[in-house]
């Protein structure tokens, strides 16, 4: 069974940094959503026979899901149940930001199965907030975490940024502080990346370069390093070597709290490790509906065109939505070579049986060359049937794992 994502375009107002496809609802033209969701039950009607067996985790994305209206959220829900069979017990998730969240939408969103939100805190600092273009306030983000449990949401993932303007060691210790406090199953800590063609970009563009590839320019040993605590003056960037103190310091912390650091950016409690990603990092087909959403079965992967009518519009004249480019049929090399990117941010790694049988060889032999590069540093591990990446590399992951492509 593919697990099925959902992408919804629309927020309140964009975010500085984010370079998904999305539209503000303040600017987008009326009845924009309606066009939305029309052409949506034609690629959901249209998708089913790639699940004939039901699918095995939703997410349901954006944009912001949870802006929109009562009565759009339900016609998206009645949709997904009309098409789609969930399985029980299966993990459906939404997300969704503060300040967009209310009792009828949850209770919407409970009557329908969901039983994992996620939720875009990012601080508990308005002027960090305000820095990065959210609109939501503190007060905003604790009074959404209320409503979520007094709906009965047991499982709720926190996301929160750092790196952000002007964010100092001691910020960034007192945002996850709060988000401890209310006891959440889930985290996501995500480093700010500055995207080309987005407002904090063009704000921040000057010495830019190594920001994009945050810190996949230091070399592995720096890892090593004590890094001494830092500060950040004005509404500066906070450098490399802050960023990698905050990120060290989140790790060991939510580590005594009892979370586990299951992949690079996720932390959870035993047994809310979220399954939805899960999927993706170990090479399991996935279905992504929706103007932007990506596909990938039987390792042919397609993306959908990111614009809403343009999208509607083909699906009304019986047309695939999907960008110019069209499908790709993946190689035997790039599947491997995602597989050894993706699986080797887990906590868990490889599993080299699970390789042997998808692909019909053996990575110690297919990456021979790499595996020796890294072996004397100590850097890829082997744990029973797993090749593991040492946790205390997982911050300058991506350029190590580059050497797989």
């Amino acid at each position: 069974m593919p697990s099925l994502y959902i992408h919804v375009p629309f927020c309140v107002q964009k975010c500085d940094y984010c370079a998904f496809y999305s539209q503000s609802l303040v600017d987008s033209p009326k009845g924009l959503i309606a066009v939305y969701l029309e052409g949506l039950e034609v690629e959901m009607a249209k998708r089913q026979k790639d699940a004939p067996h039901g699918v095995s985790s939703l997410f349901i994305g954006g944009g912001t899901p949870t802006a929109l209206k009562d009565e759009d959220l339900e016609t998206l829900m009645a949709m997904l149940q009309r098409n789609f069979h969930l399985n029980p017990g299966a993990e459906l998730t939404i997300e969704g930001n503060p300040g967009t969240i209310t009792p009828s939408k949850l209770e919407i969103l409970r009557r329908y199965g969901i039983n994992r939100f996620s939720l875009g805190v990012q601080a508990f600092d308005d002027k960090l907030l305000s820095a990065v273009g959210r609109i939501h306030t503190a007060q905003e983000a604790r009074e959404a975490i209320g409503r979520l449990r007094a709906a009965g949401f047991d499982n709720i993932s926190l996301d929160l940024m750092f790196g952000l303007p002007a964010q100092a060691m001691g910020t960034w210790q007192a945002t996850l502080e709060e988000a401890l406090s209310y006891a959440p199953e889930h985290l996501s800590l995500y480093g700010l990346m500055l995207e080309e063609g987005t407002p904090l970009y063009e704000r921040y563009k000057e010495g830019s370069d190594d920001k994009i590839d945050g810190l996949e320019t230091v070399e592995i040993e720096a890892k090593a390093r004590c890094y001494p605590t830092g500060s950040v003056q004005s509404d500066a960037l906070p450098d490399d070597e802050l960023q990698a103190e905050m990120h060290d310091w989140a790790v060991e912390r939510l580590k005594k709290a009892g979370y586990t650091n299951y992949e690079t950016s996720n932390f959870a409690r035993p047994g809310y490790e979220c399954q939805h990603n899960l999927g993706y990092w170990r090479g399991e087909d996935y279905l992504g509906l929706g103007p932007g959403g990506v596909s990938c079965l039987n390792r042919v992967r397609w993306k959908n065109i990111e614009d809403v009518r343009a999208y509607q519009s083909r699906l009304l004249k019986e047309q695939d939505p999907v960008e110019e480019a069209g499908p790709e049929a993946l190689s035997l090399q790039e599947c491997m070579a995602e597989r050894m990117i993706l699986g080797l941010r887990l906590e868990e790694g490889v599993h080299l049986t699970s390789f042997r049988n998808d692909f019909g060889v053996d990575l110690r032999d297919i990456y021979r060359d790499v595996l020796e590069r890294y072996k004397d540093k100590d850097v890829l591990t082997y744990q029973g049937d797993y090749l593991r990446l040492n946790p205390k590399y997982a911050f300058v992951a991506n350029g190590i794992l580059s050497d797989f492509v």
